[in-house]
């Protein structure tokens, strides 16, 4: 039988242990810090509940061992070359959907001296990879320094490509995003029991794990779940229910099955898997392509999440957000797009994109040493990451928000494959993990250990108390710098550029 309310933060004495509304859980301690790994928070999406919303995991009895990472939802690894910088374990199972958490722990459990009686903040990851790849068992995401520092952090594991994302005329869409939300609600439900405050949740991702974060401010359903979001290197984006629908088409239409949830329940899933890489294998942000989105589907996002940010959504969530300066080096470097585009095809890919023609102009003549192929990232990066969320940025100072916004920019630049600034590389230094092996496939063996410290403080300062460190977004565009070089507050970084998307002219 599940435990009553009352009985959430009840410790089981013998050890790292902890009582859930589902049951009692055993994890591991090490050096003053306790985790519980692979805790179901909802039963697996298979057989009658696969393309289904969500069922509350089923309680158990007795002792639950949480000593290793859960199933991984299915998956397939990276394309060389990204799968030697990106790891991304596979864990065999069905039972996927799974979160894991690491808690300071003393010799009487969670609640020791150092814990306000509120509990201590709670920090919520959701895992980057296009909604195709990543899990929380990624060794870059270890909870252990943010539990050092005080914080009780989660990680989520959620429904992938097809499985999450797939729009079908017969089954919920969003379904990823629904496991998100329940794994928020078991959160709230449950976190107490670990010493953490389910008042002062804090959900943070990147990449498509922001783009999710984006979409929880917006949802109706995830009101309440949370106090404070931090958006990396994602933002606020979904397509119209038809559009995002066309994925699913095409992966049908290479099974050769009716593009509904009934017929794709029969596919094999490995079968399943292999179309839907094909299909996505050469989509671009860029110049489009098939890949998974968040749809628009009336429930989970009633409206476009952008202009429902825009208009007010989640004003009092206190909101972090930022982007790497050359997001787009880990894609245009190790595929050698940045030596092959010259400027006649710089030219046709922007025409493609519609950027506007002032605006390529003034990246031209702001940036005269580097290739067309660089130019063409920095335009990439800047009309998909860095310009929405400067626009969100000022509606909410527009509006008098009375949360905090406030904007960062990671610039320290990775030596490996010469990716610089590239995406995902201020991962290791948010979870102060750059001396793991799988850290240093993307940063080298040399990253500043310092830049780490100020990088993981100022996010363990924000889930605390709202503020990471420096002055909240105003007029005058405060952006702090994480490298190169040391910590500092830049107003306005490439001004120039950011004004020249004002001018409607296409290419």
């Amino acid at each position: 039988m599940a435990e009553n309310a009352s009985d959430v933060s009840e410790r089981v004495q013998d050890g790292p242990d902890a009582r859930t509304r589902g049951g009692a859980l055993r994890g591991t301690l090490k050096d003053g810090v306790a985790a519980f790994l692979g805790i179901p928070y909802a039963q697996a999406p298979v057989g009658a509940l696969r393309f289904r919303v969500p069922e509350p995991a089923a309680p158990w009895e007795g002792v639950r061992e949480a000593t290793a990472f859960g199933p991984t939802a299915p998956k397939r690894p990276y394309a060389p070359p990204l799968d030697a910088l990106l790891p991304d374990p596979d864990v065999e199972g069905d039972d996927c959907l799974n979160l894991n958490v690491w808690a300071p722990w003393g010799a009487s459990g969670p609640a020791g001296p150092a814990v306000a009686q509120a509990g201590r903040p709670v920090m919520v990851w959701i895992h980057g990879g296009s909604l195709i790849h990543g899990s929380s068992a990624v060794p870059v995401y270890d909870g252990t320094a943010f539990a050092r520092d005080g914080v009780v952090l989660v990680s989520v594991n959620y429904r992938l490509g097809v499985e999450g994302f797939g729009v079908f005329p017969d089954a919920p869409a969003n379904l990823g995003l629904r496991d998100q939300i329940a794994a928020l609600t078991w959160v709230r439900e449950n976190i107490a029991a670990f010493g953490g405050d389910p008042e002062r949740v804090t959900v943070f991702g990147e990449s498509a794990g922001a783009i999710s974060i984006a979409a929880l401010l917006a949802s109706p359903l995830a009101k309440g779940l949370f106090r404070r979001a931090v958006v990396q290197s994602g933002a606020p984006i979904a397509q119209p229910l038809a559009t995002a629908r066309r994925t699913t088409e095409a992966v049908a239409a290479r099974l050769k099955v009716p593009a509904t949830a009934e017929a794709f329940a029969r596919v094999d899933p490995e079968l399943l898997l292999a179309a839907q890489t094909g299909v996505t294998g050469k989509g671009s942000p860029l110049t489009g392509g098939h890949s998974f989105q968040i749809a628009v589907d009336g429930e989970v996002l009633t409206r476009d999440p952008a202009e429902a940010l825009a208009d007010g959504a989640s004003a009092e969530v206190d909101l972090l957000m930022g982007t790497t300066t050359e997001e787009y080096r880990l894609w245009f470097v190790p595929s050698g797009v940045t030596d092959r585009v010259g400027p006649w095809v710089q030219r046709l890919l922007l025409r493609k994109a519609k950027v506007p023609a002032r605006t390529a102009k003034v990246y031209r003549a702001g940036r005269p040493t580097e290739k067309p192929g660089e130019v063409l990232g920095a335009l990439a990066t800047d009309k998909l990451l860095r310009i929405p969320l400067n626009s969100l940025a000022d509606a909410r100072l527009r509006s008098g928000a009375p949360a905090g916004t406030y904007l960062y920019e990671f610039g320290w630049r990775s030596p490996v494959l010469d990716l610089g600034a590239c995406h995902a590389l201020e991962l290791g230094f948010v979870f102060d993990t750059l001396g793991l092996p799988e850290t240093r496939a993307l940063t080298g063996p040399e990253a500043p250990q310092e830049l780490a410290t100020a990088m993981h403080a100022a996010w363990v300062a924000f889930a605390a108390t709202g503020e990471p460190g420096w002055r909240a977004w105003d007029a005058a565009r405060p952006v702090m710098t994480f490298g190169p070089g040391l910590p500092s507050l830049v107003e306005a970084p490439r001004e120039a550029e950011r004004r020249a998307w004002g001018s409607p002219d296409a290419l």
